[in-house]
């Protein structure tokens, strides 16, 4: 305790006094002890008065003593307070998508979970960061194709008729657009819930709808050229739907387009369909890319709030809904060709998450009138 209070007031700039004193033990034997003093100070006026002796003789300290006293204690608070060396500069360089560590703000670089330190090319962590590192995720019908959307009810109708169950009314169609058909029937429909008639029926749907569809294919205008453009900017691409795999890629052999999908995802990949995400969050996992920087292209608004629950981007396409139905998407076009890179770069740009939220601006508080009367005046000869 004696080496730190001598140290600490060495930095104050008191220098302490050493010592002896003579004294005697229990058995009468003389001995030496040492001992230290420390000055005191004191304000006579405007000087800093020391004190080192019992008997008052004092030592006259300049003012500008007090001012270096002054410097060295802020530069103490200072170091109290300020971050290790290590803890500045973490040994750990991985600022990857694993590394969740809580990081004490001011830290550089900040943390960008699109990075992976395992890619020894500075390049490719370079490319992997910018926002031309993107995936692009598709729906299939009303989005790439044409669509009818007359065909889904009148195969809902023809079920419920074979079945023996109600027609169901508008708004229950329009409420299970976009749901695997087992999820309909158990949740929305409830026309059962035995395992075994739930995969019955949606077989069955999926048979009178294809029976209805009648097999023919087309692109939608703009969609051909749109995808071209992502191939030819490397951009992998990624299909969702609801649809059985066996019918979307016979679907994709009629037009044609063998080998652009790098990921297919259909109702045997997933336990539930559209409002939930699941889909989107597993293709962006077979894609490997982050969710932030996978791009939806969808046309409802299932779509939408699926892939803002998956923290993805969505582009709205108005082909069976009217534009201002779909004001919540990032993007709303009418042809898919309306669209360029630099839109999606723009989408894919560094306001996602993964770059953390924007520092806030502080505001300087407007200084009060001092004619005002809720002012309230200091006398300067009060102190």
């Amino acid at each position: 305790m004696v080496v730190e209070s001598i140290g600490t007031t060495s930095l104050l700039r008191h220098s302490p006094v050493f010592g002896l004193h003579y004294s005697k033990d229990v058995g009468g034997k003389r001995k030496v002890v040492n001992f230290v003093k420390i000055p005191r100070t004191e304000f006579v006026g405007r000087k800093l008065v020391c004190s080192t002796s019992s008997r008052g003789e004092e030592v006259a300290c300049p003012m500008r003593r007090m001012t270096l006293v002054k410097s060295q204690a802020m530069g103490l608070a200072q170091e109290a307070y300020s971050y290790k060396d290590e803890e500045r500069l973490p040994r750990n360089f991985n600022y990857g998508s694993e590394n969740d560590v809580d990081r004490k703000p001011g830290l550089w670089p900040p943390e960008n979970k699109a990075d992976n330190a395992a890619l020894h090319n500075p390049l490719l962590r370079q490319e992997r960061m910018g926002c031309g590192w993107l995936g692009a995720i598709f729906e299939w019908e009303g989005v790439l194709i044409e669509e009818n959307p007359d065909l889904e009810k009148q195969a809902w109708l023809a079920l419920s008729q074979e079945e023996g169950k109600s027609p169901p009314p508008n708004f229950i169609t329009r409420r299970i657009e976009g749901m695997k058909n087992e999820q309909a029937i158990s949740e929305v429909l409830c026309w059962s819930r035995d395992p075994s008639q739930l995969k019955r029926m949606a077989s069955r749907k999926e048979e009178i709808y294809k029976a209805l569809q009648g097999g023919i294919y087309r692109f939608r205008p703009g969609s051909q050229e749109f995808v071209n453009v992502l191939i030819h900017y490397k951009i992998p691409i990624a299909l969702v739907s609801t649809r059985p795999r066996k019918t979307l890629e016979s679907a994709i052999g009629v037009i044609g387009i063998e080998g652009v999908f790098s990921v297919i995802v259909t109702a045997e990949d997933v336990y539930r369909g559209k409002p939930d995400p699941e889909m989107y969050m597993y293709a962006a996992q077979l894609l490997q890319f982050l969710p932030e920087r996978c791009i939806v292209f969808g046309n409802s608004n299932q779509t939408v709030e699926a892939a803002h629950d998956a923290r993805m981007k969505c582009v709205a396409v108005a082909s069976k809904h009217p534009v201002y139905e779909l004001g919540a998407a990032d993007l709303v076009v009418k042809r898919l060709d309306e669209l360029s890179i630099v839109d999606l770069k723009n989408l894919a740009d560094i306001d996602s998450p993964e770059f953390g939220e924007p520092e806030l601006e502080m505001e300087l508080e407007e200084e009060a009138d001092p004619s005002s009367s809720s002012s309230v005046a200091f006398d300067d000869n009060f102190w």
